[in-house]
């Protein structure tokens, strides 16, 4: 896991090294292990380490092959990298590096473009090649990895996240409306390419681009999309007990995969829940000895407790690790909201983005990585609304907005400025999404979705940006894109019985106790922001009745006024609160452009 930005001119002059600097100190507690940066005419790189395999310098970055005439800036993790060595080794390349980062150099060498397709992991990377004057960069398939990019002018940037590219200058920080209305109807989702700043673009989950710094095609971006997933039945008709077979086997291996690849320690988030309830079985079942699981809890509100410990105990217990428990008091979340929102590449509304910053920084004074169960709601049809919108009927998009949509378009017309006005945009892109080729029925549709572009931008950049505000790696096996594949196949009714998730929950009876896996499905509880009272709410009220708001003019006053009269009563329809939603748009724009 690293931080990786670079700059690529077209004038071809030389790119102006305090812009790199500055870039570099935004990426800094993405990767304290190392800093490094690689000039060569019109290209600059600049990498932030931070060192799991190979820990020696020779895999630092960037890193540069002079043979092959390839530089690379790499932020992830190639699990199958072992296998692709050897393979490389047997076509003759020689290796002076242990690690991942350099198999990824020789893999672009021997297949070009096509190599991401031979690449089992999490990646977001960029090489240069010094010779065609082309710059090359890839993000995997599910997007776990950011890459970020702006192309004005003579120039193009790339970064791992929003800040380090205005940290540059330069950039269009106008608000883009089709991004502001994703915002607001996908709790914070803006899907690639787009983000909220015009300015701003980040490469969409399984693509690679290439631009030229000189000839014909001299800074036209080259997009390509290596990978899609499928959503249909197999040839071949399964029981349920080979889908709940094949399903495990393939878990199995997925967690192998992220326990043995990294020269460090690898612990678990445990948060009680089914999910990386089970990974501490499958760990403990490939028999990892002396397991590190970490758990964090807030305040109780009357409505809701603030921690899930009482199940996460049982687990730690079950299995013996050596659990840590970090109990949070509400004073000290107010405090630490800033240094999170800060944290983000881009604003995010879920309320267990501050929950994971605060516990990564404790978790990061013990291991440098930990696997998270991110993922497997999604895949396997966890949440409530999935059934919700099986049940209904109309047209997919009618069935799916109904229980989704944080709130519909002439709400939002109420709420936003009409500067900012226009069409669905929304729904336009949701119906698309929904009707792409490849899915069988309604509910394969809708997890394909989430799997591929909804969950990229909510959970899974929530992780990677709260952890590694901490440098803390965070690996994802329900995100496995064999076992993403696979579940994909299988008949919707069976991931929906026993209210959800039934393969896990059949794959978890009699390695969990029968109490973590029955249990209603939890959430990342942090009452403080979703009930909002006290001085939470007179956070909120200061943040929309600033002077930097009222001067920015997003929203219309007569809605903030009428959310304030009565805070608890607006939530959205999976119950987030619509008034957090502005005021954390509002408070990261300040924190981050203004």
């Amino acid at each position: 896991m690293c931080g990786i930005c670079g700059e690529l001119r077209f004038d071809l002059t030389a790119p102006d090294l305090s812009d790199i600097r500055r870039m570099m100190e935004q990426l800094a507690p993405r990767g304290p292990d190392h800093e490094g940066n690689y000039s060569d005419g019109p290209l600059v790189f600049g990498h932030r380490r931070l060192a799991i395999i190979d820990l020696s310098e020779r895999s630092n970055q960037p890193l540069v092959d002079t043979e092959l005439g390839l530089v690379l800036v790499f932020n992830g993790t190639i699990y199958n990298y072992p296998g692709l060595r050897k393979q490389l080794q047997d076509k003759g390349y020689t290796f002076f590096s242990d690690g991942d980062s350099e198999v990824i150099l020789k893999a672009y060498a021997e297949w070009g473009a096509a190599c991401v397709e031979r690449l089992h992991g999490m990646f977001a990377f960029s090489i240069w090649d010094i010779h065609a004057q082309r710059l090359f960069l890839a993000r995997d398939r599910f997007g776990i990895k950011p890459l970020y990019y702006s192309l004005t002018g003579q120039r193009l940037l790339f970064a791992s996240n929003t800040q380090a590219l205005l940290a540059a200058g330069g950039i269009d920080t106008s608000i883009d409306k089709v991004a502001l209305h994703n915002q607001f109807t996908l709790h914070a989702v803006v899907p690639a390419p787009r983000t909220i700043l015009n300015g701003v673009r980040k490469l969409a989950p399984g693509t690679c681009m290439e631009i030229d710094a000189k000839g014909e095609r001299k800074g036209q971006l080259q997009h390509k999309t290596y990978w899609q997933l499928q959503a249909c039945r197999p040839k071949k008709t399964l029981s349920e007990f080979e889908w709940i077979e094949a399903i495990h086997d393939s878990l199995r291996t997925a967690v192998e995969r992220r326990k043995t690849i990294a020269d460090v320690s690898v612990g678990v988030l445990l948060s009680g829940g089914l999910d990386s309830s089970l990974l501490v079985a499958l760990l403990a079942e490939a028999g990892v000895e002396d397991l590190l699981t970490f758990s964090v809890g807030f305040e109780d509100s009357p409505e809701e407790a603030g921690n899930e410990f009482y199940y996460s105990d049982q687990v730690a217990r079950h299995y013996g690790t050596r659990h840590h428990k970090f109990h949070i008091p509400n004073s000290e979340v107010l405090p630490r909201l800033p240094d999170a929102v800060r944290a983000m590449a881009e604003p995010m509304v879920g309320q267990d983005a501050v929950a994971f910053y605060l516990l990564a920084e404790q978790v990061s004074q013990h291991v440098k990585v930990v696997q998270s169960g991110q993922g497997a709601d999604e895949v396997f049809g966890g949440y409530f609304w999935y059934p919700r919108m099986q049940a209904e009927t109309g047209s997919p998009l009618e069935r799916f907005r109904k229980h989704y949509f944080d709130r519909d378009h002439d709400e939002f017309l109420e709420m936003i400025h009409p500067d900012y006005h226009g069409d669905d945009y929304t729904a336009e892109l949701v119906d698309s999404l929904l009707g792409l080729p490849g899915a069988d029925e309604f509910l394969d549709q809708v997890l394909r979705m989430d799997t591929t572009t909804l969950i990229v931008d909510d959970p899974v950049k929530r992780v990677d940006n709260m952890t590694m505000a901490w440098g803390l790696e965070a690996r994802v096996p329900f995100l496995d894109h064999e076992l993403v594949e696979l579940a994909a196949q299988m008949p919707p009714e069976l991931k929906l019985k026993s209210q959800g998730k039934h393969p896990l929950k059949s794959i978890a009876r009699g390695l969990l106790p029968d109490e973590v896996i029955d249990r209603p499905k939890g959430y990342f509880p942090m009452p403080a922001l979703k009930y909002v009272r006290g001085e939470f709410l007179e956070f909120m009220q200061d943040v929309l009745n600033s002077d930097k708001c009222r001067t920015r003019g997003l929203y219309q006053r007569a809605y903030i006024d009428k959310l304030l009269q009565a805070p608890e009563q607006y939530l959205t329809r999976i119950q987030g609160s619509k008034l957090w939603h502005m005021a954390l748009l509002e408070y990261w724009l300040q924190l981050n452009v203004d």
